[in-house]
């Protein structure tokens, strides 16, 4: 390089940092047509399911234990309408349970709409 190129190495190196910022979300920068705005959709946080027989379903009672395909501690399923679209942890926000998203998918919305 000549000494008399012009090249500003404080530009180049915030440009360079500017490329390796991590993006933002998909969600937050997904501009929606504000009639898909309106859809409603269910979102569930499941703890965890278990396969059993009829006869073990039949032979629940008060009291009874079940245990889950979910390790304790273990983050847990985010789903929208039935499809998981991430993970999260349980959180108490006041008197009500919620969730903080450790993991989230990208969010197609064809997948969801089916």
């Amino acid at each position: 390089m000549n000494m008399n190129d012009d090249f500003d190495l404080e530009n180049a190196l915030q440009d360079m940092e500017a490329s390796t910022e991590a993006p933002a979300p998909v969600v937050a920068k997904r501009d929606l047509n504000p009639f898909l705005r309106k859809i409603p959709v269910t979102l569930t946080l499941e703890v965890g399911a278990s396969d059993i027989s009829l006869a073990e379903l039949l032979a629940i009672e008060y009291g009874s234990v079940l245990e889950l395909n979910k390790l304790a501690g273990e983050p847990l399923d985010i789903k929208v309408n039935g499809t998981t679209i991430g993970k999260a942890e349980v959180v108490i926000t006041g008197e009500s349970y919620g969730l903080r998203v450790v993991e989230l998918d990208h969010l197609d919305l064809q997948t969801l709409a089916s």
